[in-house]
């Protein structure tokens, strides 16, 4: 069976979960973990029980070094991706990268187009579009089971982890704008979005995406071409954790409810019926959507590899499709930055 030897950069709150579902996986051989900090290192070293052969690494620099690397997973800081992804595809890795690719659209761009340009896969961790119930949420919606679509509604908010790097809307907004798009099968053409700044305002540096201060609440509004729209409320410090999206449509609506305990999936069935001058309900009903098992970043590290073997590109999570988030990312900003007003994508 063959094997491909991967490298995991950053070994965080996400990166040990791809280093554990590459550590399991049966056509991988992890050769090396880089991570700045070697109280990480000796973490993983101890919690994975990390054969001795296996490249434990301070410096980016140190991979150059490891025989036979083929792939490196990349989990570090978003203000880093840039640079980290350029190096490897020059170094003739195959890629995959934690969201958001970038935090600039025209790098993005670049990135892709060298990896066009190198024969490699770049692929992005939008883990959310391998999940089960976001696979079968867009089966329902796009076999016209809610009849014509006419909006939809997401909401993130939960208490902390506060980001120092990025706002609210770079951390938690690209889940929900990714499963729209999905299910949609397009993307906005325009995006507004306001917010308010209590933890870290009047902040100035290179590592803000706002000159204002890092928003902590976001709300955000995207139009799409055939002129359905998605409202997105996003907080991060708000003790009603909420992980709920929907689309409504004339026959009903789908929900997608991380948060149910009994399923994910639900598809609340219901239209009008008009008497005289009366709107009355009716043919509602309720369905609980079976879903298939599986860990969805299970199904990322899977795709990757399989992507690398056969030399096939992502269509679902490749590095265009993160290159579009981004750009829609960047004027939700533009829009937040001039107090709400409509940016065109």
């Amino acid at each position: 069976m063959t094997k491909i030897n991967i490298a995991v950069i950053g070994v965080g709150r996400w990166g040990v979960h791809l280093l554990r579902n590459f550590l399991e996986h049966s056509q991988v051989n992890v050769a090396a973990v880089v991570d700045p900090h070697l109280e990480r290192l000796a973490g993983v070293k101890r919690l994975f029980n990390l054969d001795e052969n296996v490249v434990l690494a301070t410096e980016w620099q140190a991979i150059k070094q490891v025989p036979g690397l083929t792939a490196v997973a990349i989990a570090t800081p978003a203000i880093t991706h840039y640079g980290l992804i350029k190096d490897a595809l020059e170094w003739g890795y195959h890629v995959l990268a934690e969201k958001p690719l970038t935090l600039d659209p025209s790098e993005c761009q670049e990135l892709c187009q060298l990896a066009q340009q190198r024969q490699l896969i770049l692929m992005v961790d939008h883990t959310y579009l391998f999940h089960p119930a976001v696979e079968q949420g867009k089966a329902v919606v796009q076999a016209g089971k809610l009849g014509d679509l006419r909006y939809g509604y997401a909401t993130r908010t939960h208490l902390g982890p506060v980001r120092q790097d990025v706002d609210a809307l770079w951390d938690l907004a690209i889940h929900d704008i990714a499963i729209f798009n999905n299910w949609l099968g397009q993307v906005p053409v325009k995006a507004q979005a306001t917010g308010r700044v209590w933890l870290q305002g009047d902040r100035e540096n290179e590592k803000t995406i706002t000159q204002s201060g890092l928003a902590d609440l976001v709300w955000v509004t995207l139009t799409y071409p055939d002129g359905f729209q998605a409202y997105i409320h996003l907080c991060w410090l708000n003790t009603d954790k909420q992980r709920r999206l929907a689309v409504v449509g004339r026959l009903g609506s789908l929900i997608f409810d991380e948060m149910s305990p009994s399923s994910p999936l639900i598809l609340l069935s219901g239209e009008f019926e008009r008497q005289e001058n009366q709107f009355l309900p009716v043919n509602q009903k309720q369905e609980v959507l079976e879903i298939a098992k599986g860990e969805p970043l299970q199904r990322v590290c899977d795709r990757f590899i399989t992507c690398v073997l056969n030399n096939t590109p992502p269509l679902v999570s490749s590095g265009w499709v993160g290159t579009e988030l981004v750009k829609i990312l960047t004027a939700l900003t533009a829009s937040l930055n001039q107090g709400g007003q409509s940016v065109d994508i």
